[in-house]
């Protein structure tokens, strides 16, 4: 981010309709939104993470359009914020269990997973030479498998199995009848989260990938 020029920021990102601005300013929000949750979790006061989805992408509608020294600002000052409420929270607070933006129920200790996951992905969505190659191949399992959790239970997502050729590790889709498609795990975290659309992977039938239902 220090090193983007003022102009970058209205670049477009790697999201389509958002502009890197938009990304950064969701970077920050979610910081927000991960020190609510641990607020919520050390005092048992329910504190959501954003108060509605409609005030979050106005928020980040409104928060985009800033001058790019306001939103390195926002950025910095928001991860401190969540660095502060990491450091106050106890042994028993991070067993507590909040609600996620999608209103599922997690345990605290989730947090810092849900903001490294964030980070990383949306490094790679500003689109400024970073690649989800460039991450841990233990890393892109995990979201991989965070990924087939929410997707995999949707009605419209299609029976797969999916493996890894530089991992041994593998999933199951639906009832996993259908074919298995496979490749590098970078490639498979990629085409999961809707980044791209499969074109390193093949099938067990020597065909594309489908198109995945919306992971979130």
């Amino acid at each position: 981010m220090s090193r983007m020029g003022d102009d970058a920021f209205r670049a477009p990102s790697g999201l389509p309709g958002w502009s890197r601005a938009h990304v950064l300013t969701h970077i920050a929000r979610n910081a927000d939104g991960m020190v609510n949750l641990l607020t919520w979790a050390r005092t048992g006061v329910e504190t959501p993470a954003y108060a509605s989805a409609e005030a979050r992408d106005a928020a980040i509608e409104e928060g985009a359009t800033r001058a790019p020294a306001a939103i390195r600002d926002d950025v910095i000052a928001s991860s401190d914020r969540l660095a502060v409420a990491v450091r106050e929270m106890t042994e028993q607070a991070w067993t507590a269990h909040v609600r996620n933006v999608q209103g599922v129920e997690i345990p605290a200790a989730d947090i810092p997973w849900i903001r490294a996951r964030e980070m990383w992905i949306h490094a790679v969505d500003l689109d400024v030479g970073a690649s989800l190659s460039d991450l841990p191949v233990p890393m892109l399992v995990e979201v991989v498998t965070d990924v087939v959790r929410v997707v995999g239970a949707k009605p419209d997502c299609p029976p797969l199995r999916l493996a890894t050729t530089d991992a041994d590790r593998s999933w199951v889709l639906g009832d996993g009848s259908g074919p298995e498609v496979h490749g590098p795990a970078a490639s498979l975290a990629g085409w999961a989260l809707g980044r791209s659309r499969g074109r390193d992977l093949r099938t067990s039938e020597g065909k594309k990938p489908p198109v995945l239902p919306r992971w979130l």
